[in-house]
């Protein structure tokens, strides 16, 4: 717990820091439009709020603050989805409804159930209210970016709960080792890409990363994922090196993926798109894949989970 206290603080510097520097460069070089660090700096605010509370307090009040994450997250999610009709804003409710059930499972510590409730089950039955409807126009549509939605909002970020009810004793450590590495991934990919980049991974669905930013971002996750695991994780070098890699491939895909998603939702409806580029989902959406893939891998190959 000290050494989360350490890294906790370390962040905080970092925080005011940028801060200081944002307002610093905004007010000298008025002439150049930096609204989007601005606005990545206040949600980082945010998130290093939100997880404060999943890391330093007890598991209860860690599950509460991160279900409160999944809400806003999917509740976004669905703001995207253009030409809602009644029947789907029926099936929204009964994806919010799925929260408080996911995260119970967390609680009880029922593995199981927790593993297949969305996947299985919730897929099974969200086609249910939609048929209700008396509607065939758009079903597919309707229930399947539904089921994306409850899959990658709530399934995939709900791991970050469950790190502390699998291992009380490494939990908090690992769910701050996790946001840190994901969240410094997607910051040097961005600024490197921004900065330096030329040669794009994948233009035509996000233009604003490059192969020169991926490099950047895997070397400086690994190194990072060396230096804090000693501190926030069991984990010896080889471990941590390889946990670098991962979640950095992982964080890149989650925003890829989330990236091209948004772009479908919103062909044809530029205002939104314009109003979105300033929300938190977009700061997030790695840790859709991160969280699971490395909640997953760390069960697997450790005991202590």
């Amino acid at each position: 717990m000290f050494s989360s206290y350490i890294v906790l603080l370390l962040v905080l510097a970092v925080l005011i820091a940028a801060n200081l520097v944002y307002a610093f460069v905004s007010r000298r070089h008025r002439d150049k439009d930096y609204a989007s660090i601005g606005i990545r700096i206040k949600t980082w605010w945010g998130m290093f709020f939100i997880f404060c509370l999943a890391t330093l307090f007890t598991p209860a009040v860690s599950l509460v603050s991160l279900m409160i994450l999944c809400f806003f997250a999917l509740k976004e999610y669905f703001s995207m989805i253009r030409g809602t009709r009644k029947a789907d804003r029926r099936l929204f409710l009964w994806a919010y409804l799925a929260i408080p059930v996911q995260f119970y499972w967390i609680y009880t510590g029922w593995y199981g159930m927790f593993i297949v409730f969305i996947p299985l089950y919730v897929f099974l039955v969200l086609p249910i209210p939609r048929l209700m409807g008396k509607g065939t126009f758009g079903f597919l549509r309707s229930v399947s970016s539904t089921q994306w939605g409850l899959m990658l909002m709530v399934f995939g970020l709900s791991h970050l709960a469950y790190f502390q009810f699998a291992t009380p004793e490494f939990g908090g450590g690992l769910v701050l080792f996790l946001v840190v590495l994901t969240q410094l991934n997607d910051v040097i990919h961005t600024v490197v890409s921004l900065y330096f980049g030329k040669r794009k991974v994948v233009p035509t669905a996000n233009p604003n990363l490059t192969w020169e930013g991926f490099v950047c971002a895997l070397l400086a996750t690994t190194g990072a994922s060396l230096a804090l695991a000693p501190y926030l994780t069991p984990f010896g070098p080889g471990a941590a090196a390889w946990f670098g890699v991962l979640l950095a491939l992982a964080g890149f895909f989650g925003s890829l993926t989330v990236s091209v998603l948004k772009r479908d939702l919103l062909v044809g409806d530029e205002d939104k798109a314009s109003t979105l580029k300033k929300s938190y989902l977009s700061q997030i959406d790695s840790l859709t894949y991160t969280a699971p893939v490395f909640f997953h891998v760390v069960r697997y190959f450790f005991d202590f989970m």
